[in-house]
């Protein structure tokens, strides 16, 4: 059995002429808390969309548990969790019915006993009960980003996706999260994969980090590896300076 949850080989993905993804090479070990840096437009967000299946590559295999994924007809969503940018919670749902909608949708379980299991859930993201009946419009950017927490751990995944999870939060809930996303994933013994350009937030939650640039990953490593790589491109990413080989279109 092979210790990698997720297994990327010569991945590629491109939209007309332009490459996103130029032959991505990546391992995520299981119980292993991978984050992957790069700047805005880098592929990230493809990246994971590839490995859950929602983008078909152009070339490449995906493997999970050792099993191939790519042109498979199994579900592999049944695995997966995802903290969306934003929290993305459904507008028209109450906070208890965004968090309970697999169990509702997909698992069918009954309208009581769900309420009951997202308000055990949202306990954990350090809600109270009372914020269940409440809508997503009536709640702080800090209190939907734990009500997509909440959401995305409440089927017990083996995989949790985390998309720019501190984005628009002050460093304090900023901090609040990750101390979340950290004690869940623990919790659950679940892999996560989390792309970000925080980089306060990738030092804190990741046992190794990978930096995508034009479609490849050109560096992966530990935190401790990552402040001693002479890496030119990581060096500017982390550091955030405009000076190095790393060229912004203005």
């Amino acid at each position: 059995m092979s210790e990698n949850k997720i297994e990327i080989k010569n991945l590629y993905k491109a939209f007309g002429r332009k490459k996103v993804l130029d032959g991505v090479n990546l391992d995520v070990k299981k119980g292993e808390s991978l984050v992957v840096i790069g700047g805005s437009g880098t592929g990230k967000s493809v990246l994971i969309k590839c490995i859950q299946g929602l983008l078909n590559p152009d070339m490449g295999s995906i493997k999970i548990d050792g099993k191939e994924t790519i042109g498979t007809k199994e579900n592999i969503h049944a695995k997966m969790g995802m903290l969306f940018q934003g929290a993305a919670l459904f507008d028209s749902l109450s906070v208890w019915e965004n968090v309970a909608f697999t169990l509702l949708e997909n698992q069918h379980m009954p309208r009581k006993q769900a309420k009951l299991e997202a308000i055990r859930v949202l306990r954990q993201v350090g809600l109270a009960p009372d914020v269940a009946d409440l809508s997503p419009a009536e709640l702080s950017g800090g209190m939907q980003k734990r009500v997509g927490l909440a959401r995305a751990i409440i089927s017990n995944p083996e995989i949790i996706f985390f998309d720019e999870p501190t984005t628009g939060l002050d460093p304090i809930m900023a901090d609040v999260i990750n101390d979340l996303i950290i004690e869940s994933a623990k919790g659950l013994g679940a892999t996560t994969l989390t792309i970000t350009h925080d980089m306060a937030s990738a030092r804190k939650i990741a046992d190794r980090i990978a930096m995508l640039y034009q479609g490849k990953i050109i560096w992966s490593g530990t935190v401790k590896e990552m402040d001693k790589s002479d890496n030119p491109y990581l060096k500017q990413f982390i550091n955030g300076s405009s000076q190095g080989p790393i060229k912004v279109e203005i």
